[in-house]
Parts: structure tokens; sequence; C-alpha cells
């Protein structure tokens, strides 16, 4: 059995104190999984927590990343949800299983509380771990856990969307593009905006039905309420915090959804609630979500035949400027991360 394992590891904050390591794998316990890793995705999270800014007081040193994918190699004695062999990918949160998020959940969130995995093999609990969809490669079950699951979560659990319904996404990353595929799969209506016309052309090929370029329209709500008559939109996926959320306050329906998931455009404490109360807007924090919301994706995957963009692939050794691609902005879909050679 693997004791040992090829680990990203920073012992300070910032990219350039990025090292691999060789690190100890812990003892498989009876209800644990030993996953032997082919690939990882990047995700906005991992690039805060290694410049520091997710977590300050972050305990070092850290083992990034959250989302990834192998096939198990060994098993405890009371394992009964796997068999070696079998593909699997990681789970955001190691003890999320079901129902509403808990203050604690906090505390097993792979890569941030705990080491991630960003390495060539890890240890999982049982339940940490689910199958990944029927046909996917390494590399496409690897881009799920986080993006895919809060785009699901965030639109069919939380949103309850539906055919007809009209959804507006905040750019092409990873969150968004998933977003595309589920809202299309549901029959509704997309505008998905972005600061390049390229990625636009790229999202209206799949399927996306209007897109709007926030650089040239800055005032974008004013394009969306546009476009849908001066209705509205029902469902936003917001991205952007403090920076973005006044234009969707502006271009969601009355009674609409906001569904707050990132901070790409900073962070402030004076944003005015008053459009909450006014249009009784619906406004939810979105982090990630439980193994029940996940098995409920990958059914969608496999029944729809979703599969994921991937924008690049870089070897783990190359993690740096996989990180720094990324804060570049220039992806569309997921970043990967090649964990075997």
């Amino acid at each position: 059995m693997t004791t040992i394992a090829t680990a990203l590891r920073f012992n300070a904050f910032g990219l350039d104190n990025l090292k691999l390591e060789t690190v100890p794998l812990p003892e498989l316990g009876p209800r644990d999984v030993l996953v032997e890793l082919h690939a990882a995705s990047l995700n906005y999270r991992d690039l805060m927590t290694v410049l520091g800014t997710y977590n300050p007081r972050m305990v070092l040193p850290r083992i990034p990343g959250s989302d990834a994918s192998g096939v198990v190699t060994a098993i405890g004695s009371q394992v009964t949800l796997f068999q070696v062999g079998d593909h699997v990918t990681s789970l955001f949160f190691q003890d999320w299983l079901d129902g509403p998020i808990q203050p604690t959940t906090g505390k097993s969130a792979l890569g941030g509380s705990i080491d991630g995995v960003f390495s060539t093999a890890h240890v999982f609990p049982e339940t940490g771990l689910i199958r990944a969809p029927k046909g996917y490669t390494h590399a496409e079950a690897a881009t799920l856990p986080c993006s895919a699951v809060t785009a699901w979560n965030a639109l069919v659990e939380k949103g309850r969307l539906h055919a007809g319904q009209t959804v507006l996404l905040q750019g092409t990353g990873g969150v968004s593009i998933f977003a595309l595929q589920i809202a299309k799969a549901h029959g509704a209506r997309v505008i998905i905006t972005s600061s390049s016309d390229e990625k636009l052309s790229r999202a209206r090929q799949m399927g996306a039905d209007e897109t709007i370029n926030y650089r040239a329209f800055p005032e974008w709500d004013r394009q969306v309420m546009q476009l849908t008559g001066n209705r509205g939109v029902d469902h936003i996926v917001e991205v952007g915090g403090a920076g973005t959320l006044p234009h969707s306050f502006k271009a969601i329906t009355p009674g609409g959804h906001v569904y707050v998931i990132g901070v790409l455009a900073g962070k402030d404490t004076a944003i005015d609630p008053t459009p909450i109360l006014a249009k009784a807007i619906h406004t939810d924090g979105v982090y990630v979500g439980s193994r029940s919301i996940y098995s409920r994706l990958v059914a969608a995957i496999e029944t729809n035949n979703l599969h994921p963009a991937i924008d690049r692939t870089f070897p783990l050794s190359q993690a740096r400027e996989a990180l720094a691609h990324m804060q570049s902005g220039s992806h569309f879909g997921k970043v990967v991360l090649s964990l075997r050679g």
C-alpha cells in the first residue's frame, strides 16, 4: 500500500512559496479509503488560499486544493461504499453529507482547515468521496466538486429552476460555465456577461442565448432589462461580490433569486439592502454543497450527457503557472492539474 505521496505544499503565503514535497500518508483506518489521484482542478479559492487572502490566520504548512479524481487502491476493513478500482472524486466538505450547512461544516473543507488534494495520493473517509460520472475522464471528474456542485446547488436545489425562466451569469469561469450547461438542460434562457468578445462567442456556441460585454456596457444591468422587456431575470449567479451586486439588484426581477457565491469584484461593507426589501429579492449565499446534492448532480450529468469545459491542463510541477494563468482571468471554464507524470 502507498505510504507516501508527492504533494504541492506551502509554508508561507505567496505563489513563490509553493513547493513539491514528499509527505507521509496517514495509516488507513477501518472506514478510510486510499485514492491514487490522477487529476485536480483549480478554483479561485485555491489562489486566495495560497496568497493568504482567504484566511490570513491559516495554520501552515498546508496542501491546497479541494477538487480531485482518481482510483481507489485500498479500503479499510469496514468500508462498504467503494471497492478497489472505483473511479471517484473528492467532496469539498468531507463531513457535509446531507441537510443544511452547519457551523462546523467549514472545518472539513479540503485545502482550507485540512490538507487538500494537490497530491499524488490521499486518504479520505469513505463518506468524503463520490463515484465519478460514467464515461468521465479523470480531468473531467476533477472539475466537479466545487464549481459544478455550487452551480447546481444555486440554480436547482435553492432556486428550483424550471423551463422558461431566465438566468444571468457573470463571466466564463468554472461556476458560470457549469451554470450555463445546467440552465440549458432545464430549458432556461441564459444571458452571460464577459469582458471578452471571444469568450462570449464561445458561450454562445455552448448555448447562451444573449451576451453582454461589460467593458462596452459598464451599466450592464440596463442591457439586461432591455433584453428582458424591463422585466429582469429570474436567477443571477453572482460571482463578483461588492463590485457587481448593485447591478444584480437592478437586473433581477421582483421575487427573483440572487446567489452570492464569489467576491471576484471585491469586498465592501457598504451594500445598500434597500433593493432586497423593495423587490423582495431572494438572496442566498451558496457555499458549495453536500454529498447528497453532489449525487443528484451526478445523476443529472449522466442523464443529460453534460461535459465540462476544460481550458488548459498543467502538470503538477507547473502549479504556480496554472494558478497565475487563472489569476490572469484569461481562462474559459476550468483549469486542470495532471497529477500523474
